[in-house]
């Protein structure tokens, strides 16, 4: 069982920046793919980013990819976003999720995600 706990979140005009952070609890974080997805009004849950169990490896949504920076820190039992370059389109809750899944593909997938945090509002001003 992972309870996961975003923060960050907020009103930032275009172009500013955001980081957003993720706690974790219990023993076994770093046994969890991570990743970043988030949701518009009026739209499904998308994709934004990954990062595998040791962070060596991550994946980013192609609108995404070049501005934000997914990482973690296993002995913080923390997963961050640090988003920069921000557009009116990013605004929307962001959810951080936990993947049992070791294969890479799926961490694309919410479906693949068996835990996730409550959300974090991220507003981005024109």
């Amino acid at each position: 069982q992972v309870q996961l706990v975003e923060s960050g979140g907020g009103l930032v005009q275009a172009g500013g920046s955001l980081r957003l952070s993720c706690a974790a609890s219990g023993r076994t974080f770093s046994s969890y793919a991570m990743g970043w997805f988030r949701q518009a009004p009026g739209k499904e849950r998308e994709f934004v980013a990954a990062i595998n169990r040791s962070g060596s490896n991550t994946y980013y949504a192609d609108s995404v990819k070049g501005r934000f920076t997914i990482s973690r820190d296993n002995a913080k039992n923390t997963v961050y976003l640090q988003m920069n370059s921000l557009k009116p389109e990013d605004t929307a809750v962001y959810y951080c999720a936990a993947s049992n899944s070791g294969v890479a593909a799926a961490w694309l997938q919410a479906r693949q995600y068996a835990y996730w945090g409550q959300g974090t509002q991220v507003t981005v001003s024109s």
